[in-house]
Order: structure tokens, then C-alpha cells, then sequence
């Protein structure tokens, strides 16, 4: 008898959040977290974690290097809502308060294979001249009181932003069952790793 074909497909992502380039500040710590559809659910590992504190490095790269694991696996029945991670970096102002240096997102790669990505970070900015030396005074800079609307378009466009520093992400991704349920995720190589775009001989 032939077994029950799959009613879900799995996502593993595992990885780690690596460096980060942020020429004008030190001593930051990141955040993660993940953003899914409705249709998916985590069944394993963690979705959200928070870095080490890293001071620059002496050589003439100046990286922050957190090196700090991903690891979690997702399960849904659709694509739709496929999951972000979304970033957000702290470190201490001149007064000694822990302030947002900047946030990202970027969806976990869609097919399998290893993937290094770097994400251009930004931070919300004061709309008036007031606003800005008022938060600079009280020591309370603009942020998100959640990170989250980061991933999502809802009153992004209405947010004014400026671009600050780089982190760098390395992503390990495996899919399980998405060809059973007639997703094509693309060719991958023996090592899984993603390679370039070739007609397949045996189409399944």
C-alpha cells in the first residue's frame, strides 16, 4: 500500500548571524527574530535570540563579529508568508543607555543550499529639528516598540529612515517534502549547495 503523501512541508534553517560593519559605533549586541505567514508554525530551535556584546576587531576591517547561531525549523502547508528574519542591533549612546543602531530584515533564502547575505541596516529618524534634540537631550532615540514592523509594508512608507551600517548573515537551508506537494525549489548540487540553473534530465 502506498504511503499517505505529506499534508505539510519542513523548513530548516540553521546558520549563524556573523559580523557587522557599523564604522561609527562599538561594543553593539543584535537581536533576531522571525516573521511567518499564518500558515506556518515553528517545531523546533528558537525563533528569537540575542548576540554576545562585541567590540570592533584591530585590524582594518573594523567588524563586530558576533558569530551567533540560527537554528529552527518551520512546517506549513503554503509558501505564502515564506519567513523573514528581522535584525536589530543596540549599543550604549554617550550617556550610557543601550539605543537602537540599526534594524533589517531579510527573507530566509527559498531554495536549499548555503547562502551569505548582507543586510543594509537603517534607523528611524526624527521628523523635526526639535524632535531630534529633544531625543538627544533626554537620551531616547526613535524606535519600533516592535521590531516586527520591520518585516511587514504597513505604514513603512509614512517612516523616515537612515541607512546605517552592514550585517552579514550565513544561512544553511533544507527543505523536506515542498517537491511532494508540487513546489519546485530549484537544482541543487550533491554538496547543497545552490548551483546555476540547469534543465533537468529526469523531471519528476
Amino acid at each position: 500500500m502506498a504511503a499517505a503523501s505529506p499534508s505539510v512541508f519542513l523548513l530548516m534553517v540553521n546558520g549563524q548571524v556573523e559580523s557587522a560593519q557599523f564604522p561609527e559605533y562599538d561594543d553593539l549586541y543584535c537581536k533576531y527574530c522571525f516573521v511567518y505567514g499564518q500558515d506556518w508554525a515553528p517545531t523546533a530551535g528558537l525563533e528569537e535570540g540575542i548576540s554576545q556584546i562585541a567590540s570592533k576587531s584591530q585590524d582594518v576591517r573594523q567588524a563586530l563579529v558576533w558569530n551567533f547561531p540560527i537554528d529552527v525549523t518551520f512546517k506549513s502547508t503554503n509558501p505564502y508568508g515564506w519567513p523573514q528574519i528581522v535584525l536589530s542591533v543596540y549599543g550604549p549612546d554617550v550617556f550610557g543607555n543601550d539605543v537602537v543602531r540599526g534594524y533589517g530584515a531579510v527573507h530566509v533564502p527559498f531554495s536549499p543550499g548555503r547562502y551569505k547575505r548582507t543586510i543594509p541596516m537603517f534607523v528611524p529618524e526624527s521628523t523635526s529639528t526639535l524632535q531630534k534634540f529633544t531625543s538627544w537631550f533626554m537620551g531616547r532615540r526613535p524606535e519600533y516598540t516592535d521590531p516586527k514592523v520591520v518585516a511587514q509594508g504597513e505604514g513603512r512608507e509614512v517612516t523616515r529612515v537612515r541607512s546605517q551600517g552592514f550585517v552579514t548573515l550565513l544561512f544553511n537551508v533544507v527543505t523536506k517534502d515542498m517537491k511532494k506537494l508540487g513546489y519546485d525549489t530549484g537544482p541543487v548540487d550533491t554538496q547543497g549547495v545552490l548551483g546555476p540553473s540547469l534543465p533537468q534530465g529526469n523531471p519528476q
